[in-house]
């Protein structure tokens, strides 16, 4: 073991001799409706920054900011909603100036492709429908997108008619996995998720109408504890700039406001 030790230390300062040096690094906690998108944005940034490595960790808004209170050593906090980041620029953790909205969620409902439950035929009232038996989605406590559901189906007239054949996951992908498994029949999931490589081929799909649940603001923040704040604000300023945006949209995001 100490052998093994020394000869890593050994390269490592060669490595240096010859001119290498360890790339920079941005930790980010970010939505877990960004686990596809953000994952395509880090390898573009990749390409132009290859001096800045990013390791993202994947969950519950909710989660996040709870740890971030409680001392995690993230750089960067990529939120599905303003509220959270906000309110971390209040407590002191971050800069005001430095939440930015980044996109802007979008709820769909989501089947296995052979399920019986005519979305087609009739939208949101399929979940009326007896082959709609467990309905997953995020759970609201902790998770924008769970409560933007719970909104869209309160606003509907639907929630009271399905609130006991709800499933909650922990997040946004969590309730994705539910149907996919067979847990759940029907998911109330991010556009995200549903049109990343997990789900796009292998079901369908219908869009919550937009104006029944509040709108999914999704903001970031740059957190005083960064270690290397430049590196974070870097991908920070990718994210929201031009080939940035093209990514989130293409996986349904919307423009932020």
């Amino acid at each position: 073991m100490i052998r093994a030790r020394f000869l890593l230390v050994l390269l490592a300062a060669a490595g240096l001799a010859f001119g290498g040096t360890p790339p920079r690094r941005v930790t980010v906690a970010a939505a877990a409706d960004l686990q596809y998108a953000l994952a395509d944005v880090e390898a573009a940034f990749a390409r132009v920054r290859p001096d800045i490595a990013v390791s993202t960790s994947y969950g519950s808004s909710g989660n996040f900011y709870a740890q971030i209170v409680n001392g995690a050593p993230y750089d960067v906090f990529l939120s599905a909603d303003e509220a959270y980041p906000r309110k971390l620029a209040q407590a002191g953790l971050a800069p005001t100036a430095s939440v930015f909205r980044y996109s802007r969620g979008r709820l769909v409902l989501w089947v296995p492709r052979g399920s019986p439950v005519p979305l087609e035929r009739l939208g949101m009232k399929a979940l009326l429908d007896p082959s709609a038996k467990r309905i997953a989605l995020a759970n609201p406590r902790h998770a924008p997108y769970g409560r933007a559901a719970e909104a869209a189906l309160a606003n509907l007239g639907l929630l009271d008619a399905v609130k006991s054949r709800l499933v909650y996951g922990e997040n946004i992908a969590q309730a994705a996995q539910f149907v996919q498994s067979g847990a759940a029949q029907v998911g109330i999931l991010a556009l995200a998720l549903a049109r990343g490589p997990a789900l796009a081929g292998a079901g369908r799909s219908f869009e919550v109408p937009l104006a029944s649940y509040p709108p999914l603001e999704q903001a970031g923040v740059l957190l005083a504890r960064a270690e290397d704040p430049a590196a974070a604000r870097a991908f920070c300023d990718f994210l929201r700039g031009p080939e940035g945006a093209a990514i989130l949209r293409r996986y349904g995001f919307s423009a932020a406001r």
